[in-house]
């Protein structure tokens, strides 16, 4: 028993011992000194602890002192004892960071690197830190398809704890999309499926597009447009069941797998409009509809339905009207039967035009675009027709309009938000073609000159075969109207010296106006003053080229009208255009003459909007007012206008030279038919299958050396059309089918132009 007693004594006596002496809550704190700190001062130590000199000591006090000096972040290693009345805190500094440093990134560029991790040179180099920043290295790997890739930091020590670190990174693959497989699509293959989504399987000719890497945000979309499709093709209770992204084991490449239900496919039932708005009764806006009963069910047409319902109706006034659509379905007979139900709401008019975002381009600019002012009754025609007019400025980014309800029901607010762009050119091209050889030109232009809408231009063209210099400056609204005024000063030399055995040198102004007519109708006018000077001909020159050699002031007038309904200027898809102008050359100067050309050009979307036939001719006819047509105003046919002929390649000829003359009259009719060759979309490849049939003819000059023969020539031919990385590239392969032994051919085209 007294043995027992005096263990369990001695075993207190120890561990009272071990105990720290803090921990005695009857202890005041005389002394807190501060060891080991280099960088960082005493005083802020102590600034953490909630134990200081006076008050007793305590150990949840201690224990979380020391929690709020490791959260600094500061320190690699915190302790606090007692000696005696003393508390001594020692420290270890964490290290600062010397310099920062990438080793193996060869896809990244340092400075994006940097840009996503927090780590600077000059912040303390914690080990936490340093994790967090791989996986963001890691994440922007991933982000750009290389889930392969491997991050390791490095630390160098050096004198006065600082340290270099370096991120070695291990770059790996590229991680595509080995392959997409799908799950429960009994109507519709594979491949059909694969051409309606976003993501692609990793190909060799992919090389141009990220779209065959893994990206969930893509995923996303593709389910989207997975269900679109469905949709579109009748099948209503269709739904994306899961969407599933496994990685390879080797980290190589992804397996994407959709599993789909597609469902029983529907037509449309009844179709029926309603409305409550008093005045418009639901007959006139049958008209509208798109839905028809019996066909197969197809959402997309519903949209459309309930978009032209809406716009028709914003013609006659009603702003906020809303067209719902409400859909009845019968799964025993698979129909969908809908009813367009148009809710009430008033006339209204527009109450104020907010103009928000432009920083530089003044607000009248941008007000003189709207067809819509204060006051008018509001339209959704005008309102959309506006909006496609500040975008046709080419000044912004960005165009919202967007309206909100006024003061009071029959009053609207119109919102027109914009985002600038810089409209500040400086371009250097380069270039190549079959028939203009090597060329470079230089532009400096600014197209919304001091934020006034004005376009102002200069531009250096040299080439193998011609040399241009030329400014230009242009305003949009002459005198606040829709009417636009400018002029352009040029110095072209070109040298024909292959073609008809000459240089013909063109110096001189255009003034012009132009200004709409009527809706998709313009008229342009303008009068030129140049200066034609023919000179250094072949030794073999014609009589009619050696005849033409001189100088010649030419002042002409004239005019040009223009059609257009196109739906877009690049690659438009359907509507025409037509052309017609004259220009009459005689006041003043050497030359009289009068020249009326004309064009048309139609388009037709054969399969949906990827199969184009487009249909045109061109033509034009001068003669001279009691004069002969001069060399230099005749038209020339060949090359980019005609092709399967040589530049130049067909019309009056003189035979012994073999020298193209030039013609007074021609026409040239085009059918052609555009279609995709098979590429993803965003490749811009483009195929084309055309046939030209054309003539040129008549010549003043009467020397019995000169051929002249007005029969038709025609060829045709294929072509190929890539909106490349590298700038468009265009390639014609003709060949004639009928034409004259004199005429020059040109079986291949080639023309190729960037700019950066």
């Amino acid at each position: 028993m007294l043995l027992a007693v005096f263990a369990f004594a001695t075993l207190s006596t120890v561990l009272t011992a071990s105990q720290p002496v803090f921990a005695q809550s009857s202890a005041i704190i005389s002394e807190v000194r501060v060891e080991g700190n280099q960088r960082i001062e005493a005083d802020t130590i102590r600034s953490y602890l909630l134990i200081s000199v006076g008050t007793p000591y305590d150990r949840s006090r201690v224990d979380r002192s020391l929690k709020a000096l490791f959260n600094t972040g500061l320190f690699a290693d915190v302790t606090i004892r007692q000696e005696g009345d003393a508390v001594i805190v020692n420290v270890v500094e964490n290290p600062i960071i010397n310099r920062l440093a990438f080793e193996g990134n060869q896809r990244i560029e340092d400075e994006t690197l940097t840009a996503e991790i927090q780590l600077r040179p000059r912040i303390v180099y914690t080990r936490a830190r340093v994790q967090n920043d791989v996986q963001r290295i890691i994440t922007v790997y991933r982000r750009s398809g290389r889930f392969a890739a491997t991050v390791e930091p490095k630390v160098i020590l050096l004198p006065e704890n600082r340290v270099d670190l370096v991120f070695e990174i291990n770059e790996g693959e590229e991680t595509g999309i080995k392959k997409i497989r799908f799950f429960g699509n009994d109507n519709f293959s594979d491949s059909q499926l694969l051409g309606e989504i976003s993501t692609e399987e990793t190909r060799w000719y992919n090389f141009l597009s990220d779209s065959d890497t893994y990206d969930p945000d893509r995923l996303t979309f593709d389910r989207e447009l997975l269900r679109k499709f469905y949709l579109s093709k009748g099948y209503a209770d269709f739904r994306v069941v899961s969407a599933i992204a496994e990685l390879t084991p080797d980290r190589d490449g992804f397996f994407i797998t959709f599993a789909v239900e597609e469902g029983p496919k529907y037509k449309f039932g009844a179709i029926d409009v309603k409305s409550e708005i008093k005045d418009i009764s639901p007959e006139a806006l049958f008209e509208q509809v798109t839905t028809i009963e019996g066909e197969t069910y197809n959402a997309d047409k519903i949209e459309d339905t309930i978009q032209k319902i809406t716009f028709e109706l914003g013609k006659l006034g009603y702003a906020f009207v809303n067209v719902r659509p409400r859909i009845d379905r019968d799964r025993e007979n698979l129909t969908i039967a809908v009813t367009y139900e148009v809710n009430k709401g008033p006339r209204v008019y527009v109450e104020r035009i907010n103009i928000t975002g432009n920083v530089r381009t003044l607000d009248y600019v941008i007000r003189r675009e709207m067809k819509l002012a204060e006051g008018d009754a509001f339209n959704t025609a005008l309102l959309r027709l506006s909006q496609s007019r500040v975008r046709g400025l080419d000044f912004f980014e960005k165009v919202e309009v967007t309206q909100e309800e006024g003061t009071a029901p029959d009053k609207t607010i119109i919102n027109v938000d914009v985002q600038e762009k810089s409209t500040g050119e400086l371009s250097v091209g380069a270039g190549f073609s079959t028939t203009e050889s090597v060329s470079a030109n230089l532009q400096i232009r600014e197209r919304n000159l001091l934020g006034r809408g004005q376009d102002l231009r200069f531009g250096i063209s040299v080439g193998a075969q011609s040399q241009t210099v030329d400014i230009g400056f242009t305003e949009p609204y002459f005198l606040d109207r829709d009417l636009s005024a400018g002029f352009d000063i040029f110095r072209t030399v070109r040298d024909y010296q292959d073609e008809s055995g000459y240089d013909l040198e063109r110096t001189g102004f255009v003034l012009r106006s132009g200004f709409p007519i009527r809706e998709n109708v313009r008229g342009d006018v303008f009068y030129s003053l140049v200066n034609e000077k023919i000179d250094n001909l072949a030794s073999n020159a014609p009589v009619s080229i050696q005849k033409a050699s001189g100088e010649y002031l030419i002042s002409s007038v004239g005019y040009t009208i223009t059609i257009s309904d196109l739906d877009d200027t690049l690659f438009p898809t359907t509507g025409s255009k037509y052309t017609f102008g004259q220009t009459l050359s005689g006041l003043g100067g050497d030359v009289r003459s009068l020249a009326t050309n004309a064009s048309y050009i139609r388009f037709f979307p054969v399969y949906e909007n990827d199969v184009v036939l487009s249909t045109g001719i061109t033509g034009g006819y001068i003669f001279g007012l009691g004069e002969d047509v001069i060399l230099a105003q005749r038209y020339n046919v060949g090359g980019r206008n005609f092709r399967g002929f040589d530049n130049r390649g067909i019309g009056p000829r003189d035979i012994a030279s073999g020298d193209a003359l030039g013609g007074n009259a021609y026409f040239v009719a085009t059918a052609e038919l555009r279609f995709p060759v098979g590429l993803p979309d965003e490749y811009g490849v483009l195929g084309r299958t055309f046939l030209d049939v054309g003539t040129l003819t008549t010549i003043d000059d009467n020397d019995p050396g000169i051929v002249d023969d007005p029969s038709i020539r025609a060829a045709v031919g294929v072509g190929l059309n890539w909106v490349s990385p590298f700038g468009p590239i265009q390639i014609n392969v003709a060949v004639p089918l009928l034409k004259e032994d004199y005429d020059k051919e040109e079986i291949f085209q080639l023309d190729f132009g960037t700019r950066f």
